[in-house]
């Protein structure tokens, strides 16, 4: 089965699951120059977030990575994670679970 969503089409969500129900998760987030998420953990889950467009600095932990558009990140979702945009921004979060051992 292929599923064909258009990002543009979530534009009244700022955190749109782009496939409901399916796994991987994966979340379209929308923030607003300054806008920032609050610091959270995915337990349990790889996560990929894909900068589409923007520009946003990525706390994991006490580390901050400055990320632009085209810049993927790969971490444990383990990790707390809150990204903050330093100018209007799209991306995209894929949260697969973790393998088990």
């Amino acid at each position: 089965m292929t599923e064909i969503t258009r990002l543009s089409d979530l534009d009244a969500t700022p955190h749109a699951n782009v496939f409901p129900g399916s796994e991987p998760k994966t979340v379209r987030l929308s923030l607003a120059a300054g806008e920032r998420v609050d610091s959270h953990r995915h337990p349990g889950r790889s996560v990929v977030l894909a900068v589409l467009d923007g520009a946003l600095e990525l706390d994991l932990d006490d580390e901050t990575h400055a990320l632009e558009s085209g810049d993927v990140a790969r971490f444990d979702g383990d990790r707390a994670i809150s990204p903050r945009a330093t100018e209007p921004s799209t991306a995209l979060v894929v949260l697969a679970p973790t393998a088990a051992d």
